[in-house]
This record gives structure tokens, C-alpha cells and sequence, in this order.
């Protein structure tokens, strides 16, 4: 008896046998292996349901993500434009309250000027009439008769008095 070859009674009982196998398989074995076959079917299902839907809101959130960007971009550009207004607007403030300050210290320095040069031309106008009293005082007092003894004599005086 060969294996490749076998004799009719084996074949015959070897389907016997293999078909009590198969009745008891089909009645108990494959109605649990077909659940359990289902069951994962369902979970398959619904694990690439879950899979969808994820990848839905991963989309929404991406364009949601995307949208806050372009906004918080436009904010960013809007705050660097306001504070370049602002710094902007400091500095003309600021070169304005400079100029200011400087026509007002000019006009203090030019009227100082002025005080000055009326206080230094009273002073000349002071000791010229000073000069001129005591020239004429001394000459009323030499009571000189000789008028070039007097216009020596007021030389002479005037070289005493000149700062020089």
C-alpha cells in the first residue's frame, strides 16, 4: 500500500472520516470562526470609520491651524506698522520739542544780547559824561587864559582817562 496510491477502503474511509470532521466543523466550529471573522470585520470597519473621521478634523484642525497663522501674521504686521507709527511719531514729536526749546534759548540768548549791549552803552554814555565833567571841572578850575594851554590840558586829561 502505497501513500500516493492508496486502496479504495482507505479513500473510502478517509472520506468518512473527513466528512464527520467536516459536519462537526460546520455545525460547532465555523459558525464561532464566522463570528469571530464578523466581529472583526466590524472592527475593521469602524477602526477605518475612526480613521476617516481623524483624518477629517486632522483637515479641519490644519486650516483651522493655517487660519490662526495668517491671522496672528496680519496682527503681527498690523502691531509693526502701529509701533512704527508710534516711533515715528515720537521722533517728529521730540525733533519739534527740540527746535523749540532751541528758538526759545535764542530768543533768551539774543535778548540777554540786547540787556547787554544797552548796559554797555549806558556805561560808555556814563563815563563819557564822567570824562566830560571832570574835563570841564578842571578846566573851570585852572581857569586857564591861554586856549592852547586848555586844549593841551584836556589832551593830556583824555590820555589819563582812555583805557588804553
Amino acid at each position: 500500500m502505497s501513500l500516493l496510491l492508496p486502496d479504495s477502503g482507505l479513500v473510502f474511509w478517509m472520506l468518512i472520516s473527513f466528512g464527520i470532521v467536516f459536519a462537526i466543523l460546520a455545525k460547532y466550529g465555523f459558525p464561532v470562526i464566522m463570528r469571530k471573522v464578523e466581529d472583526r470585520e466590524v472592527k475593521i470597519n469602524d477602526f477605518l470609520q475612526k480613521v476617516s473621521n481623524a483624518e477629517t478634523i486632522l483637515a479641519e484642525l490644519k486650516t483651522e491651524g493655517d487660519n490662526l497663522i495668517s491671522k496672528a501674521k496680519e496682527e503681527q504686521g498690523r502691531i509693526l506698522k502701529e509701533a512704527m507709527q508710534r516711533y515715528e511719531k515720537i521722533i517728529k514729536e521730540a525733533q519739534e520739542e527740540a527746535e523749540n526749546i532751541l528758538q526759545k534759548k535764542l530768543m533768551e540768548a539774543n535778548e540777554l544780547i540786547r540787556i547787554e549791549k544797552e548796559n554797555a552803552v549806558r556805561d560808555i554814555h556814563k563815563q563819557v559824561t564822567e570824562l566830560s565833567l571832570n574835563i570841564a571841572e578842571k578846566v573851570l578850575l585852572k581857569k586857564l587864559e591861554d586856549e592852547n594851554e586848555q586844549i593841551e590840558l584836556i589832551n593830556r586829561i583824555l590820555e589819563e582817562y582812555s583805557p588804553n
